[in-house]
């Protein structure tokens, strides 16, 4: 695909890596339910048959051919730098949409040129009535760092019984299937390619409240979610993302009296999670993944510092709760959000 040069509307672009059996199974629901949308799969140096299968099964689809696999981070910039388009929806290939999953995502962020990011609500593919762990109806963040959804606090989720089917203001949209303002999106410089994969959304959408936008759910709006789809979810190259981003995301976006109560408090809970992994069948390799996830964070402070200096970090940001869901959790026993 050559860079486009006609502004489009709504781009829904899929990141790809030796995914064409999701290709196989999703993609055909993409393209029949967003016809006011042009579809785009962009690929990240796939080794499997992707390419020649979306080529002669998928005419009407473009492709952004990446040449080597650039991660999330990496993989979606490169890509959505080559798409002039108003809407950049980033959606995982893992994922089922429904009719008129676009128009109420669409019509609310119309509504509101404040808003740079939007997701909608997010079920299980394998058990439809409850939410998926990636984003549920919408992401928060705690007092501590810590990420949890309406309908999902760690690993509970809950029934989708209708409960969080209001419209509000997030912390944070899932990057399973998040609608993103590309205008937004290059004004806070896109994704930190840094993170290579996971958390990376979320740290896009702090910057987002940094600047002063809103991030929102829209429930809607549905689509199903396998997860793990692209990751296994007990891999320890995954454990390892998600401590060293999770460090190098409050760094960056944390203000600065926080940052120096935080950071040494979650080094401690990272050890005490580390040494749980310990007593797990294969924990020693998820407890050496935390390990080099802290020396990779310790390594990157310099780089850390001067990105830090190009945010204007805030207090006081809609949906970063001031309470620590780990507290409420674990020791409260409180599981559902709507009892927090």
């Amino acid at each position: 695909m050559e860079t486009q040069k006609r502004k489009i509307k709504t781009a829904v672009v899929i990141l790809n890596w030796n995914g064409k059996d999701w290709l196989e199974k999703f993609l055909p629901t993409v393209v029949q339910y967003s016809k006011d949308a042009t579809i785009i799969v962009a690929d990240n140096g796939s080794t499997d048959d992707s390419i020649s299968f979306l080529s002669a099964n998928f005419p009407t689809v473009s492709i952004v051919n990446n040449k080597e696999n650039l991660g999330f981070a990496g993989g979606y910039n490169k890509a959505l730098n080559q798409i002039h388009a108003e809407y950049y929806v980033l959606l995982n290939s893992d994922v089922e949409v429904c009719e008129n999953w676009l128009s109420p995502i669409i019509n609310l962020m119309d509504s509101d040129k404040n808003i740079a990011a939007c997701q909608p609500k997010l079920l299980d593919f394998n058990n439809r009535s409850k939410f998926e762990y990636a984003g549920a109806s919408g992401g928060f963040i705690d007092n501590l760092g810590y990420p949890f959804c309406r309908g999902r606090i760690f690993d509970n989720l809950e029934e989708d019984n209708a409960q969080y089917n209001d419209a509000v203001e997030v912390f944070w949209a899932t990057g399973a299937c998040i609608f993103v303002r590309a205008e937004s999106f290059w004004e806070v410089g896109g994704f930190d390619t840094d993170f290579f994969a996971h958390q990376e959304e979320i740290d896009l959408c702090w910057r987002f409240k940094n600047k002063g936008y809103k991030v929102m759910v829209e429930p809607k709006s549905v689509v199903y979610h396998v997860g793990g789809g692209t990751l296994d979810t007990g891999s320890p190259f995954k454990t390892h993302l998600n401590f060293r981003n999770n460090l190098k995301m409050l760094f960056k976006n944390l203000p600065l009296p926080s940052l120096f109560v935080v950071i040494p408090i979650r080094l401690l809970l990272d050890a005490v999670a580390a040494i749980t992994f310990l007593k797990q069948e294969n924990g020693f390799f998820h407890f050496f993944a935390i390990v080099k996830a802290h020396f990779a964070f310790y390594f990157a402070i310099p780089k850390l510092m001067a990105k830090r200096q190009k945010i204007s970090q805030k207090n006081n940001l809609a949906g970063k709760m001031n309470y620590s869901i780990l507290v409420k959790n674990k020791l409260k026993g409180i599981k559902n959000f709507s009892d927090l």
